[in-house]
């Protein structure tokens, strides 16, 4: 990245790609926003800069990448692959870490937390990945064998519900089919490895879109 664009990015603002951090506060924090990148579309992660875009340089260069390489390292699992360039302006120092989007999905935050937890990006925030979408992100890594799609009465009510509404979570296929949320989990997670249905990550909750043919 040029000096210039290194520029635009801060004007552009934080978004599905960018976050700003004004320093890093714990090798946790650093792990879970790469994880987040890596596992959605990639990004940058800006230090030094405050969320209203103003540039505060950081303390020490050496003191930030103190926390970033073990985060990517041995906080994550896989490791996330980056790359660091600082830049400065008007004697403020901002230290850049590139994100690209990971070939090996899903990652992990190794924390201690059981089960570990994976993230992903909605919008300008890192959020909790949900069993669902680790599941999908292990199927388009090709960490899943092949699905056999079965057209049975559960799908046939699914796409007859989608001919009146556009969308439906976790929780309300499990109404309609009357079976548990666990069930109705796998069938909508096997519609989507199908290419059939569409996943949609949000903060609160996921939910499931019919993926319409193209004229």
């Amino acid at each position: 990245m040029r000096f210039q664009q290194f520029l635009e990015l801060i004007q552009e603002g934080e978004g599905l790609q960018v976050e700003f951090k004004r320093k890093v506060t714990s090798a946790d924090r650093v792990a879970r926003e790469m994880i987040a990148f890596a596992n959605t579309k990639g990004g940058t992660m800006l230090f030094g800069v405050d969320d209203d875009k103003t540039i505060v340089g950081v303390e020490s260069e050496k003191g930030e990448l103190e926390y970033i390489l073990p985060a990517a390292q041995e906080l994550c699992d896989p490791p996330v692959e980056h790359e660091v360039q600082i830049f400065s302006t008007h004697g403020l120092d901002v230290v850049c870490v590139h994100i690209p989007e990971s070939k090996d999905k899903p990652h992990f935050l190794m924390d201690g937390e059981d089960p570990p937890r994976a993230f992903v990006r909605v919008g300008e925030h890192s959020v909790t990945a949900s069993k669902e979408m680790i599941k999908v992100m292990k199927h388009r890594a090709g960490k899943t064998g092949p699905v056999r799609l079965v057209v049975g009465e559960a799908e046939k009510r699914l796409f007859d519900y989608f001919k009146k509404n556009e969308r439906i979570t976790v929780k309300e296929y499990s109404d309609l089919i009357n079976v548990s949320e666990r069930r109705a989990s796998r069938l909508l997670v096997r519609l989507v490895r199908a290419g059939v249905v569409a996943i949609h990550t949000m903060e609160k909750t996921d939910y499931f879109t019919l993926i319409q043919e193209s004229a």
